[in-house]
């Protein structure tokens, strides 16, 4: 079973829809542009995001949402931690977001 890894945004005040909209389209690119140390292909799976349109308000401020999922735990540390393409996006990122909320999950464990 794969780890779910849950991304949230809120992005500054300032930011311009259109940054906002280049980092969103930068985010969803780690999915071919991540590439497995040993096989040399994408290992990202993403399963989507956007802008949050939930009518509940309980958002805390986040606008933005991903959902990307890794083989195995391996794969989600060489991710965070080593992953070059990773790296420049949270570099490019930086001061455009004002908070990032991450959570990870395994289906199914309690």
């Amino acid at each position: 079973m794969g780890i779910f890894h849950v991304v949230l945004f809120k992005f500054k005040a300032l930011v311009t829809p259109e940054e906002i909209k280049a980092a969103c389209v930068r985010m969803l690119a780690l999915g071919s542009n991540c590439i497995h140390p040993t096989s040399k292909k994408p290992y990202v799976k993403v399963h989507g995001g956007g802008r949050d349109n939930s009518p509940e308000g309980k958002q805390l401020g986040m606008t933005h949402i991903f959902i990307f999922e890794f083989d195995s735990e391996e794969d989600r540390e060489y991710y965070l931690y080593k992953d070059p393409a990773h790296a420049e996006f949270v570099t490019s990122i930086k001061d455009l977001v004002e908070e990032i909320q991450s959570l990870d999950f395994i289906p199914g464990e309690f």
